[in-house]
């Protein structure tokens, strides 16, 4: 099935992905090795001489790249590197790893807890996490034809040449899988085909992604990272349920197994390759509030920034969108004279209210802009096979097309963070770095890599090049990012595109959103309200409590996304927004954790209860951090089934305590939605207020749910405080070690679990 029924009107992506060549009726199949024979083995791995049923002879090597990572790579030539290699290296595995090693007609390699056990002829690898079978490759399936059905470990050649190496790995009845990055669908990849090629998505319901990591995990307590740059292909089970395949495009064949065994253990490690993620500033945790995608102005935007603050709506960040820059010259990074006429007294006087500015931009330059002709002439854009600059048709039609910036060429990335950071130098805090998905595949780049090459690799580029201006223009490396890949956690945050304004919308954006979490990305947003079309006010309400506790809210549409144009639910919306900047403290301790660890802030169930088998099935659900759990309502009736797993679990609202494993039926009126907590939890709260103070919390006070024994980790910008608590009669008292200081404790209303009458808060332990 195509992207579209083929009877609605077809859609021309200016950046479709190639294909791969079908092999022609009576064509030899895939080669599959068979047989491997030892080398050598140094002190991190072995390499060893890889010989297919056809006779050829490949390199293969299996070495230690961390404790607890196991590298495994295939190629025709034993120095062969990935094409995105060649510019910006996406894993960084650790060479010195020493693994143990022993020899003989099977091969065993272990480092940490996970080894990999080699069986030379036949060919095939087991992993292991201390004896337990973790994943094993399949040697293919046969079917009754006598033909091979599926893609082993081995390669593919069309009329000689090596299109793509392959690798098949048995899949379990009952094996959960999910990752590859912002994914609309279910979490659960069985049966799905995911292309690691970077879409304009068109919204947050089809199996297009803006942001594709070739990575995934298991229930079964590991996980798989695909170190290439080119369109990685996966099928999990879709050919075949006994099967999950990888198709690599590129010079060889080079992936990682990352030992578990819990969710959080795999993500550890494939920080420990890839990078740890960089968390936003405190005050990017407040709200956002943009002008929506229509014709804005300098007095309309103080007029917006008046009427928040005299409303009393929370709000950190005022973004303005496209229109800043004249109309159809986007973005050529100057600001429209006649709407915006002093845009230094503006951004001067935002900020004497507390607020930030975000500007948008892309990586474009329209051809009716003047930059557009200074950078085809200086050879700053990329070019087609003719030499010719490369206008493309990003917009699809809707925006006048434009040359495509080639960051590979060190003068025009230089040109191009000359134009940011004038506009940061300004006052301008942030830029929402959007598109970047638009290169296309005949594209020619200055340093010779063909549009295929590029494409994936070409968002990491780009906000590489606005973290760097941002970082030294304001000292932090944050943008608002779109498109992202493997790596692609080193830029904070992202948010899900172009949502529809439906409650299917919204599900599946949430799907996406816990999927990103598991690839690796903890810092995530999404269009709160939905993007394209006008929100009714119960589905913006209903978006505005998943946005108020997602880890970073934005309100953002075709249309205004402002709480007043919705006066029917905007005092409710402030009420959630007001909650958020309560729970402020619990939120960016959790967000500052996910920096060291690589944990999600929203993250789905399985992360706190990887042994729980319904947990890895449950969808449209989460915690937010260890202690809440999330249960947006994603329909229009107010009713829906949450999963809540081992505990004691106090409904938010109304105290109720509910023991898990179990589903619980909710119904929700309007002005509430599901919202949990563990019982006995430390939740540090402070007073809302319009925006986030500079520095540490100038006060804390500890929100405790049953007056239960308990412990919390506390993170602010001055360190890490412990706190443990503990009851003594109709006494509670608090310990803490750090630098933490707290204003009181307050009990929430909990079934069954009267409040202390006494509260003792001890002199801290630094």
């Amino acid at each position: 099935m195509p992207f579209r029924p083929p009877l609605v009107a077809h859609e021309y992506f200016v950046a479709d992905p190639p294909e791969l060549p079908r092999r022609a009726h009576g064509d030899p199949g895939p080669q599959a090795v068979t047989r491997a024979e030892l080398i050598s083995a140094e002190d991190n791995g072995v390499f060893l001489k890889a010989t297919t049923g056809e006779g050829m002879a490949l390199h293969a090597q299996v070495t230690a790249a961390g404790e607890g990572i196991i590298r495994v790579r295939l190629s025709t030539d034993p120095t062969a590197q990935s094409r995105s290699a060649r510019l910006l290296p996406l894993t960084r595995p650790h060479l010195t790893t020493r693994a143990t090693i022993q020899t003989g007609d099977v091969i065993t390699l272990t480092t940490g807890d996970l080894t990999a056990e080699i069986t030379l002829d036949p060919w095939g690898i087991r992993f292991s996490h201390k004896g337990r079978t973790l994943i094993e490759t399949d040697p293919g399936l046969v079917d009754i034809s006598g033909r091979l059905r599926t893609l082993p470990f081995g390669l593919s050649t069309v009329d000689g040449t090596v299109v793509a190496y392959h690798e098949s790995f048995k899949l379990g009845a009952g094996e959960v899988l999910t990752g590859t990055g912002e994914r609309f669908l279910p979490l659960n990849l069985r049966g799905q085909r995911p292309l690691m090629w970077n879409f304009d998505a068109f919204g947050s319901e089809s199996d297009r992604a803006y942001k594709n990591v070739p990575f995934y995990q298991s229930s079964k307590g590991y996980g798989i990272v695909i170190d290439s740059g080119l369109p990685v292909e996966f099928d999990f089970g879709a050919s075949t349920q006994s099967s999950v395949q990888l198709i690599v495009p590129d010079d060889l064949l080079d992936y990682y197994v990352l030992d578990g065994p819990a969710p959080n253990d795999v993500l550890d490690r494939y920080d420990r390759i890839t990078g740890r993620p960089v968390c936003p500033p405190k005050w990017a945790f407040g709200s956002w509030i943009s002008s929506g995608f229509f014709r804005d102005s300098q007095p309309a935007v103080l007029e917006r920034a008046a009427t928040i603050r005299e409303r009393g709506i929370p709000c950190d960040v005022l973004h303005l969108d496209t229109y800043w820059q004249p109309d159809g010259r986007w973005s050529e990074m100057s600001w429209d004279p006649v709407a915006f006429p002093e845009p230094e007294a503006m951004l001067n006087a935002l900020h004497e209210q507390g607020f930030r500015v975000c500007v948008w931009m892309n990586p474009y330059l329209s051809t009716h802009s003047p930059r557009f002709t200074e950078a085809a002439e200086k050879g700053y854009l990329l070019r087609r096979p003719d030499g010719s600059a490369y206008v493309a048709d990003s917009w699809h039609g809707s925006f006048p097309s434009g040359g495509i910036i080639d960051f590979t060429n060190p003068e025009a990335t230089d040109w191009f963070k000359g134009l940011v950071r004038t506009i940061a130098r300004q006052g301008v805090d942030i830029f929402k770095t959007d598109f970047a998905e638009g290169v296309p595949i005949d594209a020619v780049a200055h340093n010779g890599m063909s549009g295929t090459e590029l494409h994936n690799i070409y968002s990491l580029l780009y906000n590489d090049a606005v973290a760097e201006v941002t970082r030294e223009v304001h000292g932090h490396s944050m943008v608002w990012a779109r498109s992202s890949y493997l790596g692609g956690q080193r830029h904070a945050a992202q948010w899900s595109g172009d949502t529809m304004c439906s409650y299917p919308a919204l599900a599946s954006t949430l799907n996406g959103g816990l999927a990103h979490g598991l690839s690796g990305i903890p810092y995530w947003s999404h269009d709160t309200g939905g993007f394209c079309g006008l929100p009714s006010d119960d589905l913006y309400l209903r978006w505005a409590q998943f946005g108020a506790l997602s880890p970073l809210v934005r309100f953002h549409g075709t249309t205004s996304r402002e709480p007043w144009r919705f006066p029917g639910v905007e005092r409710q919306v402030i009420k959630m927004l007001e909650l958020r900047y309560k729970l402020l403290p619990y939120i960016y301790s959790a967000a500052l954790r996910s920096a060291e660890t690589g944990e999600p802030v929203m993250r789905a169930m399985m992360v706190d209860s990887p042994g729980d088998t319904l947990a890895w099935r449950a969808e449209h659900q989460y915690r937010l951090g260890p202690s809440l759990l999330v249960a947006p309502i994603v329909d229009e009736e107010p009713e829906r089934d949450v999963y809540l797993p081992a505990g004691e679990w106090v409904d938010w609202w109304s105290g109720t305590v509910h023991s898990g494993p179990t589903m619980v039926r909710t119904h929700s009126p309007l002005e509430e939605f599901p919202l949990f907590v563990a019982a006995g939890a430390l939740i540090p709260v402070t007073r809302p207020v319009q925006h986030v103070p500079d520095g540490p919390w100038p006060e804390i006070t500890l929100l405790s749910f049953g007056g239960l024994p308990a412990t919390a980790e506390i993170r602010d910008d001055d360190g890490v405080t412990l706190v443990t608590a503990r009851r003594e009669g109709d006494t509670f008292v608090v310990e803490s070690t750090g630098p933490e200081r707290f204003a009181g404790v307050e009990f929430a209303a909990v079934a069954g679990h009267p409040a202390p009458t006494r509260v003792v808060i001890e002199e801290p332990r630094e």
